[in-house]
């Protein structure tokens, strides 16, 4: 671009969050999704821009008087132009990635069965607020659809030379030959292939034994099991289907599974309720009583009037609390420590990754579910519901059906989301979530933006601090998967 075309220009402040960290300012940019640190220079621009646009002469003179020198000034201009910092009529923003023709899969999540042998009561799958339709179709996922499956995702996954399967249920452990037949089969013709594929699995941890942690140890399965907290906490609704808690029965495997399946870190979901929300219990308990790797959270699922759904003063009270841990790991990412608090380091991975979504996730797009009869799901959230069936394995995806999925839930269809600048790691949040709660799945989760801006916000600072003060943390993340 000449230095004509630039004379040329009126310039106006581009879209962007300012925030302070470790005493210094940042600019995170929203269409770039990139995070700038602000010197002197830079927060001048900013501040000349602030009342309004500004032609290029007259913003290079208020520059000069401010103390830089022309070359500099002009320089300066011409880099936060290009980093879309600063916007005049010819500016293109980034835009999030559209639809490509090709969707290459990375990751397919088995449901191995829709069957479980707890009756938690704010269960998505069998729930009030459930999109499942399981009637007449298979209760447990069989050897054949099994081994298709591992075609499929091996055949619809491009060149990728690995890719990652996650077992999922119901309760997957209820099905655990079948899955030892997934790994061994999927091993062998991924090995013909010269590839990998990588294993996951979550449980409620009730049916571990010796010999099933050994095996998930020895073949590098990684495993999260879904746990609320201590006891009291824990068995408020996760229980049996006779009311029966079922912390004292998994407490003791839980330990187990810590202390002796040596090849992967081993993480805790948690699933906070009206009943269930004191994260900082929580939290200690399961990583320094129980001593999981990595704790997370999420607010349950559901539509608003169910007992268990907590309010906007509960998720007010989950924020401050979060702000606290988020403080713990500061602390502790400044000396170089991990402190486990997955909610931090997920975004933060986001973050050092650039991340700016054209989805809320990858479902329908790199990640897909299948059900135990075979059919085919944007994720394991809507696996089993005739609604939201995008195929078979047997026959493959219905692009049709994929395409309007992943078009609807795109943040180009999302108005309400196009003037929030945490769009580029929020994207309107979650598929199923905005079922449940709007009956689209395309729906923004609007009852959640001035949480997640505020939380974005506190997760923006930390890495502003660790940038400066320990930034050679932040390089574990680079390589991350980002959620």
């Amino acid at each position: 671009m000449t230095a004509t075309v630039a004379a040329t220009r009126t310039y106006r402040l581009g879209e962007f969050h300012r925030f302070d960290a470790a005493g210094a300012q940042f600019v995170y940019l929203v269409p770039a999704g990139a995070i700038f640190a602000l010197d002197g220079a830079a927060g001048k621009l900013f501040d000349c821009l602030a009342a309004g646009e500004l032609p290029h002469d007259r913003l290079i003179d208020e520059l000069t008087a401010g103390g830089l020198i022309i070359d500099d000034a002009e320089e300066l201009v011409e880099e936060m132009y290009h980093a879309n910092a600063i916007v005049a009529g010819d500016s293109a923003p980034e835009q999030p990635q559209g639809l490509p023709d090709v969707f290459p899969i990375q990751t397919l999540v088995m449901n191995l069965t829709n069957q479980c042998n707890l009756s938690c009561q704010y269960c998505y799958e069998f729930g009030a607020d459930k999109v499942a339709t399981p009637e007449g179709k298979p209760k447990f996922m069989d050897a054949a659809p099994a081994r298709t499956s591992v075609d499929f995702l091996l055949a619809q996954s491009g060149d990728r030379r690995s890719v990652h399967i996650t077992f999922f249920g119901g309760e997957t452990l209820m099905n655990f030959p079948l899955l030892q037949e997934v790994v061994t089969y999927a091993n062998e013709r991924a090995g013909e292939q010269g590839r990998h594929v990588d294993f996951s699995l979550t449980t409620n941890a009730t049916l571990l034994t010796p010999a099933i942690i050994e095996y998930l140890s020895e073949n590098r399965i990684g495993v999260t099991v879904s746990m609320d907290g201590p006891k009291e906490m824990h068995d408020h609704l996760r229980v049996f289907a006779n009311g029966r808690g079922s912390y004292d029965i998994i407490e003791p495997k839980v330990r187990a599974l810590i202390r002796n399946h040596r090849t992967r870190p081993i993480t805790a979901r948690v699933t906070l309720t009206s009943g269930v929300s004191d994260v900082i219990r929580i939290f200690r308990h399961l990583k320094q009583d129980l001593g999981f790797h990595e704790v997370g959270f999420a607010p349950v699922t559901t539509s608003p009037n169910q007992l268990y759904a907590i309010g906007q003063k509960g998720m007010d009270g989950v924020l401050d609390q979060f702000h606290k841990l988020a403080d713990e790991y500061l602390e502790c990412a400044l000396r170089g420590e991990a402190h486990g608090f997955s909610n931090v380091s997920d975004t933060l991975a986001e973050l050092c990754q650039g991340v700016n979504k054209s989805h809320p996730c990858g479902a329908g797009l790199g990640l897909l579910g299948v059900g135990p009869s075979g059919d085919i799901a944007p994720c394991h959230r809507f696996v089993d519901s005739d609604v939201h069936a995008l195929g078979h394995i047997s026959t493959g995806i219905d692009r049709a059906k994929q395409t309007d999925f992943l078009r609807r839930g795109h943040i180009d269809s999302k108005y309400d989301c196009h003037t929030c600048w945490a769009r580029p790691l929020c994207a309107g949040g979650c598929h199923h979530e905005a079922y449940v709660r709007y009956g689209d799945t395309g729906h923004p989760n609007l009852h959640y933006c001035d949480w997640i801006r505020d939380w974005t916000d506190t997760c923006l600072e930390i890495y502003g601090a660790i940038a400066a003060g320990n930034p050679g943390f932040l390089q574990q993340f680079a390589e991350r998967k980002a959620s």
